[in-house]
């Protein structure tokens, strides 16, 4: 079956290709029906830092945050004593938190450090420590480089019955001047609770941070993630996970509602032996027609070799976005970290060559995201086809399309599919603002003085699925 239908003909028999051209999905993924009025696209890491507080400030039954970390600097610290304001005027809120082990504790003065005093009011705070970290490599790698074995990435910002997903972390440069992206869906029940079970289940197999600053595991969960049998640990939370996603599954397929916007919510957890994302984004890639145009945005260019080989198969044309070096959030970072914006761009090279000897480089085209004083982060795909100007599906999320999205990291990603107008504008204004800061990847590194040093060489050859 065709993923991809073209727009034509009678609005009703348009609705009608529409939702048959994603039918597939309801077999991989829990689908929610909603009006694209629902969903507001966030454009600026401003507008999403102020949404923020105030969906904090105004939230009665609960909040639930899922991110790879909480930063120490003066907005995320205000976020949180927002948070604590809330707490302290409405005890009966729930609030849940669920960030990566490794990253929350690293440094004096960490995300752990500052949620503290929500933790003292009765918040949950979860740790996700991965089951692939243990024993001697767990020993011997330092702070930060601990952090390379596996990480919870997922990004859930949920108030009530309204969340924002999205690719940006919760600390000062993501609210500032790194690019990413961010969806606002309101008033939505179903897919709330149904993001707001998936942190609570992942909390379950993850430490509990108590209110002196040690960690416990869950009063109902027997496994540790590094000390108990690996396969113990992969298969019990694998497991949990697996039930309550194939539950929601369930309960979807008996929604007969038919709206103007589909949302199909996709996981990959592959340390723990579940997942779908990689196999539908495959598909969803390898499917597009010659006459789609799709744009895929990653903030670290690595795709895997099952992705390059979808874009490469693919009949669409491509615009590939990717940060600039002077863009990547690795740049000036102390140590081999330093060379990782060498890294990406050694593989964006490697990637464009390969296309420019099948004769695709016009049909694929690589484009470096470079703004004076700012990163980028952003991370997705847009698909729209040619005879039109607005995209009429998105992927956004926590993955990057790379080996850690597909293989080592905790990732959730939304497919929202729409034939509302006023919601293909706001994702096609958003696909153009990114596409306005970018220029074509050079042909030729040594000129654009750009080539790789080659100890980077040599540690991409080694490291490259860790990154």
């Amino acid at each position: 079956m065709r993923l991809f239908t073209a727009v034509a003909g009678a609005a009703s028999r348009t609705a009608g290709l529409w939702r048959q051209s994603y039918e597939w999905l309801e077999a991989e993924a829990p689908k929610f029906s909603l009006s694209g009025s629902q969903v507001r696209v966030l454009r600026s890491p401003s507008e999403f830092y102020e949404t923020l507080l105030e969906r904090s400030r105004n939230a009665h039954r609960r909040v639930t945050l899922a991110s790879l970390y909480l930063g120490t600097g003066p907005l995320a610290t205000r976020l949180a004593e927002t948070l604590n304001a809330r707490l302290q005027e409405a005890p009966s809120l729930q609030l849940r938190v669920l960030l990566d082990f490794t990253r929350a504790s690293r440094g004096e003065l960490n995300s752990r450090t500052l949620l503290l005093p929500l933790r003292a009011k009765g918040g949950q705070v979860a740790l996700y420590h991965t089951p692939e970290l243990r024993g001697l490599v767990r020993m011997l790698l330092p702070q930060r480089w601990n952090e390379v074995v596996g990480l919870q990435h997922m990004k859930i910002y949920l108030f009530d019955d309204s969340v924002i997903v999205s690719g940006a972390n919760l600390s000062d440069d993501y609210f500032t001047n790194r690019q990413d992206r961010y969806v606002l869906i309101d008033d939505c029940p179903s897919l709330s609770n149904f993001l707001d079970g998936l942190v609570s289940t992942v909390s379950d197999f993850s430490f509990q941070l108590t209110q002196d600053n040690q960690t416990v595991l869950a009063p109902n969960w027997k496994f540790h993630p590094f000390n108990s049998p690996r396969s113990k640990f992969v298969d019990a939370a694998g497991h949990h996970v697996s039930t309550f996603y194939q539950q929601w599954l369930r309960q979807s397929a008996a929604d007969s509602t038919q709206l103007d916007t589909v949302i199909y919510p996709l996981i990959e957890m592959r340390q723990l032996g579940v997942g779908n994302d990689c196999r539908v984004t495959k598909r969803l890639i390898a499917s597009a027609p010659a006459n789609a145009c799709v744009t895929l945005s990653t903030g670290y260019f690595n795709l895997t070799d099952e992705y390059s080989k979808c874009v490469i198969d693919s009949g669409a044309d491509f615009d590939i976005l990717m940060a600039h070096p002077s863009a990547n959030g690795f740049l000036g970072a102390r140590g081999a970290a330093g060379g990782i914006p060498h890294a990406y761009t050694l593989l964006a090279h490697r990637f464009r060559l390969k296309l420019a000897a099948l004769g695709q480089q016009l049909r694929v085209t690589l484009r470096e995201y470079q703004r004076q004083d700012w990163t980028y982060h952003a991370k997705g795909l847009w698909y729209q086809n040619q005879s039109e100007n607005k995209p009429e599906m998105t992927l956004i999320g926590s993955p990057n399309f790379g080996e850690r999205s597909t293989v080592r990291d905790l990732e959730l990603q939304l497919i929202v599919a729409t034939t509302n107008e006023g919601l293909k504008s706001q994702l096609a204004e958003e696909v153009q603002d990114l596409k306005l800061s970018t220029t074509v990847f050079p042909e030729n590194l040594d000129v654009a003085q750009r080539s790789t040093p080659l100890w980077v060489r040599m540690v991409v050859f080694l490291c490259k699925k860790f990154f």
